[in-house]
């Protein structure tokens, strides 16, 4: 069975030590270990863990700043913060800006574990449910990649369909370019821009047959969709 991947986002070294020994000692985690939040940030992104652990008050960059960046091209990974008990008025913040859960300090590590596992297998859940779209008349599975319109089946390429699922998840909202881009190709440059263009126009093309469906193009933003229905 695979371990947990955990990012450990925490200032105080000794507490990381220790939460890190204690976790790999369980045979059931790989603990990567970050002192701030702008560490933990080129941290994420390079390693791409199960969950994130991070403590609140950090120098450099603190955990809200740090989450923050994250939800901007990540909704799904699940975050623990860690916070002091003089900072319990932080928590509405916490969940505001896109954590899921938070643990008081000091902590014992059996609750810790708890927390971790329980949020893994919620976001398990979620991400089990999201298979399937419905986009006016049309019917999306993102797992095998396929519309479905009046019993019709057209099959989408797996950037078609990850773009899609993106803008299913942010309906009526704009999803960023720059976030498609750093999420899906891993660079923002010019060629991968118009490479998104060609796979929206591709997208609206698909999606034509019900005019109440539309992908909108935010200039200069993102792309949004919409139902007019």
């Amino acid at each position: 069975m695979d371990k947990i991947d955990v990012l450990l986002v925490e200032d105080e070294l000794t507490l990381a030590m220790i939460v890190k020994e204690t976790l790999e000692e369980k045979g059931e985690f790989i603990v990567h270990t970050a002192k701030n939040g702008e560490e933990g940030l080129h941290k994420f992104h390079s390693l791409h863990p199960d969950i994130v652990v991070a403590d609140v008050m950090m120098p450099q960059m603190d955990g809200f700043e740090m989450v923050e960046q994250i939800r901007e091209s990540n909704h799904e990974v699940p975050v623990l913060f860690l916070t002091a008990r003089s900072e319990v008025n932080d928590v509405v913040t916490g969940f505001e800006i896109g954590g899921n859960d938070y643990l008081k300090k000091p902590f014992g590590m059996g609750e810790l574990i708890v927390r971790i596992k329980a949020l893994l297998n919620r976001a398990y859940i979620q991400k089990q449910k999201s298979k399937q779209y419905k986009i006016g008349q049309y019917l999306f599975d993102s797992i095998s990649q396929t519309l479905f319109l009046s019993g019709e089946k057209t099959l989408l390429s797996h950037r078609e369909s990850e773009i899609l699922k993106r803008l299913c998840e942010n309906r009526n909202q704009v999803v960023h370019t720059k976030n498609l881009l750093t999420e899906l190709w891993g660079d923002d440059g010019y060629f991968t821009t118009r490479s998104l263009h060609v796979f929206i126009t591709k997208l609206r093309k698909k999606l034509s047959k019900d005019s109440s469906v539309c992908i909108l193009n935010i200039r200069g933003t993102g792309y949004k969709l919409i139902e007019s229905r």
